[in-house]
C-alpha cells in the first residue's frame, strides 16, 4: 500500500515539475518581431511604426495569375457584365476583370509571388489586362494605387503599371501611382527602390526615379523632369489621402466589421475562392444571387 503511495506521489512530482518546464518555456520563447509576421494585419498596423514603407505578405503560388483580396474597408466590387459585384476578403480576381472602389473604399491585393497593390477611394483599375503577359500588373484608370513589387529570391522581378499616358516598369520596388483627373494626369512616386517611367503618348527618353523622387505626366507634354521630394512634402501630401483609407481598414478589423483570411469577419468570411457570389454592389437588398454567366 505504502509503495502505490510512493509511486502515486512521484508521478505528480513529475507531472508538477513538467508542467512547471513547458510553461516557462513558453514565458520566455522569443516572439518574432513586427516585419517577422506574416501579414494577416491591415497595411496601416505593418507600416505606420516603421522607418520602411515595406510589408511582406507571404507567397502563395496556388493563386497563378490571379490575385487575392486580403483587407478590405467600405465598397469594393468587381464589374461582370457591366454589373458591379461585391468582393469580400478572401475572393479572387481574375487577369482583366476590373476593379472599383467606391468613396470609402480600400482594398489591398495579393499575388502570387507575395507581391500586393492597395486600390484607394474612388479608384477604377484593370488587374493584368495584357493576356500576352501577365507582367503587366495594372491598368489604372482613375485613382490612387500603392504597389509593392517583391523581388524572387533576391533577383529582379520586371512587373509595369499603366495610365492612358505613363508606362512605369519596375524590378522590385514600391511606389505610388496616382491617375489624377479626366486628362489621365499621372503622379508617380518611389518610396523605396526604383521605377522607370516612361510617356506613353509622347515619344522620347524615360526618367528613372529613385527613392523619394517623382514626376508628373500630362497627355500632352513631353515627360517633364523628374522632382527630388526634399522635406518629403510630396509623400506627406500623398499619405494624407491615404491615411482614412487605412485606419479605416484597421479600425473595421479591429472591432471585427471587416476581416482578413485566419481573422475577423466580414460578412461573408474570409473563404471566399471566386467573385460574382455576392450581391450586386448597387442592389443592398438582395440575398446573393447566383453568381452571372461568364
Amino acid at each position: 500500500m505504502s509503495r502505490n503511495v510512493s509511486r502515486g506521489r512521484c508521478r505528480l512530482a513529475a507531472v508538477a515539475v513538467l508542467s512547471c518546464t513547458l510553461a516557462y518555456a513558453q514565458a520566455t520563447r522569443p516572439h518574432p518581431e513586427p516585419s517577422q509576421t506574416p501579414a494577416a494585419t491591415p497595411v496601416a498596423a505593418q507600416t505606420q511604426n516603421s522607418s520602411s514603407p515595406r510589408t511582406y505578405i507571404a507567397p502563395d503560388p496556388s493563386l497563378g495569375a490571379s490575385a487575392r483580396l486580403v483587407t478590405m474597408n467600405g465598397q469594393v466590387s468587381v464589374i461582370r457584365d457591366d454589373v458591379p459585384w461585391a468582393l469580400r476578403v478572401g475572393d479572387v480576381i481574375q487577369p482583366q476583370q476590373v476593379v472599383v472602389t467606391g468613396a470609402d473604399g480600400y482594398a489591398e491585393f495579393q499575388v502570387a509571388d507575395g507581391s500586393h497593390f492597395e486600390v484607394f477611394q474612388n479608384a477604377r483599375l484593370i488587374f493584368r489586362n495584357n493576356q500576352g503577359d501577365w507582367r503587366d500588373l495594372l491598368d489604372i484608370l482613375i485613382g490612387k494605387v500603392k504597389v509593392q513589387i517583391e523581388k524572387l529570391g533576391g533577383l529582379p522581378n520586371p512587373n509595369k503599371v499603366r495610365t492612358a499616358t505613363a508606362v512605369i516598369s519596375v524590378r522590385g520596388t514600391v511606389f505610388d501611382v496616382a491617375v489624377e483627373d479626366q486628362d489621365d494626369t499621372t503622379l508617380v512616386y518611389v518610396d523605396e527602390g526604383q521605377v522607370e517611367v516612361r510617356h506613353l503618348l509622347k515619344p522620347g527618353d524615360g526618367r528613372l526615379l529613385n527613392q523619394g523622387e517623382w514626376v508628373r505626366v500630362f497627355r500632352n507634354q513631353p515627360l517633364t523632369a523628374k522632382v527630388v521630394d526634399h522635406g518629403a512634402v510630396m509623400q506627406r501630401a500623398l499619405r494624407a489621402s491615404m491615411d482614412a483609407a487605412y485606419q479605416a481598414a484597421l479600425n473595421n478589423s479591429n472591432a471585427g466589421l471587416k476581416g482578413i483570411p485566419g481573422g475577423g469577419s466580414t460578412g461573408g468570411g474570409g473563404g471566399g475562392t471566386g467573385v460574382g457570389d455576392h450581391c450586386p454592389s448597387n442592389n443592398p437588398n438582395c440575398s446573393a444571387p447566383a453568381p452571372p454567366p461568364h
